[in-house]
């Protein structure tokens, strides 16, 4: 367990790394150099576009799998046997929790990403369409990563958060892989929906 600067976790999020850092508050935000003007509209936008975009990716992803995922995908990608970042807030919490958590939730999004794109890009490497989404959707969520970041320093001076990764793939097998890939994935359907709509009611234009 360690603490690790903002700037320090968004460089780890470009791999798949497993660790933690505290939340804590201080003086050492570095806000200015790291906020848009529309950061708050960005945002919106983002989590829509990832909102939007998510069964699409998971279905491709489960297509470019071939058998036995494609017909047997809610028993061999049920997520409940793997770690994913519990997602408690609601509408009704506070901002800065809602915050908090959607940090929690798009940094452990990132990494688990990379480990997909990567071990699809060594088992399905023709699967360009699939690739494409893998590096769109990663490209949007550090976007949305980068933004959370300044929201988070800018409104409430938090510029470290507890972090948890999942297990990186590396070294499973085949099947392993693309179980994984798609147990994340299936969950990620689940929990987008609600992330939009308990983060973009906390953004909307004053």
């Amino acid at each position: 367990t360690g603490v690790v600067p903002f700037v320090a976790l968004l460089l780890l999020q470009r791999r798949p790394v497993a660790g933690r850092a505290l939340l804590v508050t201080g003086s050492s935000c570095p806000s200015h150099g790291l906020c848009r003007s529309n950061v708050q509209e960005q945002t919106r936008r983002q989590v829509a576009v990832l909102n939007a975009t998510a069964q699409e990716l998971f279905s491709l992803y489960l297509k470019c799998q071939g058998e036995p995922f494609s017909s047997e995908a809610d028993k061999l990608c049920n997520p409940a046997g793997i770690f994913f970042p519990a997602f408690r807030v609601n509408r009704t919490s506070e901002r800065k929790e809602v915050m908090v958590a959607m940090y929690k939730l798009f940094a452990f999004l990132n990494a688990s990403l990379g480990n997909i794109t990567r071990d699809q890009e060594e088992l399905n490497p023709m699967a360009k369409e699939l690739l494409e989404r893998l590096h769109n959707t990663t490209k949007t969520t550090r976007g949305l990563i980068s933004n959370l970041t300044c929201l988070l320093c800018k409104n409430y001076n938090i510029f470290q958060v507890d972090v948890r990764y999942g297990d990186s793939s590396k070294g499973k097998s085949t099947f392993k892989k693309k179980q994984q890939g798609c147990q994340v994935l299936r969950k990620y359907v689940q929990v987008i929906g609600q992330a939009a709509r308990v983060l973009l009611p906390h953004l909307s234009p004053s």
